[in-house]
């Protein structure tokens, strides 16, 4: 995202599109504010955290010489925003990897381990060059292909495999900062988020899973299956884009999965693997960017 394209602006706005919190995860999350001495009471919003790059790896993923929950655990069932990702210590980065996996983080000591909750909602955010400005057609980016390169491998390529959506959004022009018509508001799409989150919970119910974000690859396999249309879109993406591994495919099909929730579908069709495919490896100098959900 380029300076000023609003990137801030809409992650948070995303803990308004979520649905409520439910009694089981509002006492999940209350347990780890009180043993912070952070609870006043029963916690019934999603969390929002969004710490500074300059925090260190014990704060944000948690740790010390007596191990305390960091900030992915506080941000448990709700959301963690990351503002120049790129910038944050490499260390605490990929130890993101384990938590966006699982939904818990373990902290190793040398008396034991502790497991605590991490169950989040990632929103990173970083400029597509080190002056901000590479592929926005607004500016002239300063930066040569070298520096653009090592800016960008600061995240790495295992890290960004658990990404399931990648947008690039460019500023927003001066007509539409000036348009009178408003846009929709964020009422309509948390609906239709609640509705999706319900088709998800009544077919995930008999294994006590919340979302698809949680199946594990043997639930996937049986709650989204695909058509032989489907079966052949899934290849040739993969054969197209030969960046796909095992790992990004699942990811694939449950964003597809996700997209079939929100308009209501019972099955995944090839428009919806298709679309889902859109919101991964974006270009920023491409014609085609994807829109937000």
């Amino acid at each position: 995202m380029s300076p000023g394209s609003g990137k801030t602006m809409v992650a948070r706005r995303i803990p308004t599109l979520l649905p409520d919190m439910t009694r089981a995860e509002s006492l999940e999350t209350t347990k780890i504010y009180s043993a912070m001495g952070l609870a006043h009471g029963l916690i019934d919003t999603r969390p929002f955290r969004a710490p500074h790059h300059t925090i260190s790896t014990a704060a944000l993923i948690g740790g010390g010489s007596s191990p305390r929950p960091g900030e992915i655990s506080l941000a448990h069932n709700g959301v963690l925003f990351l503002d120049e990702f790129p910038e944050f210590p490499r260390a605490a980065v990929e130890g993101l990897r384990q938590p966006l996996e699982e939904r818990t983080v373990t902290i190793d000591r040398i008396h034991g381990a502790l497991r605590l909750p991490a169950s989040f909602l990632l929103v990173a955010a970083a400029n597509p060059c080190p002056c901000g400005w590479h592929g926005s057609r607004a500016r002239e980016c300063t930066c040569g292909p070298a520096a653009i390169e090592r800016y960008r491998l600061r995240l790495s390529g295992p890290l960004l495999d658990r990404i399931d959506l990648q947008v690039y959004v460019r500023p927003v022009p001066l007509r539409e900062l000036r348009r009178p018509e408003p846009g929709e508001p964020s009422a309509p799409i948390r609906a239709r988020v609640a509705a999706a989150r319900d088709r998800q919970l009544a077919r995930l119910r008999p294994w006590n899973l919340r979302c698809n974000a949680e199946m594990p690859s043997a639930v996937q396999r049986a709650t989204c299956k695909l058509d032989s249309l489907g079966e052949r879109t899934l290849a040739d993406l993969v054969e197209n884009r030969r960046s796909f591994t095992a790992r990004s495919i699942d990811r694939l099909i449950k964003v597809a999965r996700t997209i079939a929730d929100l308009i209501g579908q019972d099955d995944i069709d090839a428009g919806c693997l298709l679309e889902a495919a859109a919101y991964r490896d974006v270009d920023p100098t491409a014609d085609f960017v994807p829109q937000v959900l």
